[in-house]
């Protein structure tokens, strides 16, 4: 027994982080393997994952493969998503870890776990499919410290400057962008990203406010790119922003580019402006200039990650954060809806003139 507990990683050879959760959660736990691989340099570290969010870690330089569940096999058969799952735990078992690092709750990653055979199964959940169990600290603490809180668990403790966020950005990705600002007339490090939308409406302003808030870019000079993913929720909520701004020039990718082309849309722009969710984590990456829009979720939390050039444009209700999918639960939000357009143009003054100092590595 020593001070901690700590197990003995010189005899770990093989390892495998489990993160079955949503895109920007997944680009959040990159500063996980990066300390992994400091602290077992020998070792080979894997990733599991769901499929579609493969492009948040995909190149990183310490992970040496990926196990990927895809969230369409719910579509099959019952037979045929069992064959499926079967197979997939299979090829976790014949790799033979020792060492399994759970960072979610819930059964699929335990399931991992136990199926695997490694004699170190960490977990933050307890259960007795783990050998330790990381503490979930009770106060707010940005999700990337939660995630290091798993490492720490097992004596691997990050300094201040080894926590940032890595994503890698091809350069096809980058090279397609360029095109595309080429053929629209427009080049880097010349517009601003909006990012008005979520699968999560209540997260969103109105679709009125964000025209209205274009209108006014757009008098100001600035050039102006819109993006959103694939959904179709998300695209109609474009589609009708746009409807609420004629005659502002836009040039409107949304669902039109591959998570790794938003990367470098983001990465080449002068500035994004966005609500909670994946292209803030992005900005984080990139160090691109970032104004995001939080309302019922918590900028502690999921806020900025050692960003300087970054600023959070919230309202100060009582009721904040409320982690509830808009008031009484009708699926929008006061908080959000009635933030007066000049907060976010002061905030974006305040980006662009690199007054405002934002980093909250080792809170």
């Amino acid at each position: 027994m020593t001070y901690g507990n700590y197990p003995d990683l010189s005899t770990v050879k093989k390892i495998l982080v489990v993160k079955m959760r949503h895109h920007g959660d997944v680009l959040l736990t990159s500063p996980v393997f990066s300390n992994l691989k400091r602290a077992a340099p020998h070792a080979t570290i894997d990733a599991f994952l769901y499929a579609d969010t493969l492009p948040m870690l995909e190149a990183h330089p310490d992970i040496s493969d990926f196990l990927l569940y895809d969230r369409g096999w719910k579509k099959l058969s019952i037979l045929g998503k069992l064959v499926k799952e079967f197979s997939l735990l299979r090829q976790i078992r014949r790799k033979r870890y020792d060492m399994v690092i759970n960072l979610t709750e819930g059964d699929r990653g335990a399931l991992a776990a136990k199926i695997s055979g490694a004699g170190l199964r960490v977990g933050i959940d307890k259960r007795s499919t783990y050998t330790h169990v990381a503490k979930n600290c009770p106060h707010p603490r940005h999700t990337v410290e939660r995630q290091l809180d798993v490492l720490r668990h097992i004596g691997i403790f990050p300094t201040p400057e080894e926590r940032d966020l890595y994503l890698h950005i091809p350069p096809t990705a980058t090279q397609s962008i360029q095109q595309i600002l080429k053929e629209h007339e427009m080049q880097p490090g010349e517009y601003i990203v909006i990012h008005p939308v979520s699968r999560w409406r209540f997260k969103c302003l109105s679709t009125l406010q964000m025209a209205r808030l274009i209108t006014t870019l757009h008098g100001m000079g600035k050039k102006i790119v819109l993006t959103a993913g694939p959904d179709v929720q998300e695209r109609a909520m474009i589609d009708e922003i746009l409807s609420l701004s004629p005659g502002v020039p836009v040039l409107n990718l949304a669902g039109k580019i591959s998570l790794k082309e938003l990367g470098a849309v983001i990465a080449l722009s002068q500035t994004l402006i966005c609500v909670d969710s994946v292209p803030l984590h992005i900005a984080s990456a990139v160090k691109t200039p970032v104004v995001v829009l939080f309302g019922p979720t918590s900028e502690k939390n999921w806020g900025p990650w050692m960003h300087p050039r970054s600023r959070v444009v919230t309202q100060n209700f009582s009721c904040r954060p409320c982690y509830q999918d808009g008031c009484g639960g009708g699926k929008m939000s006061d908080c959000l809806f009635t933030m007066p357009e000049k907060m976010i143009l002061d905030a974006l003054k305040e980006v662009e003139s690199q007054e405002f100092v934002f980093c909250n590595a080792g809170e």
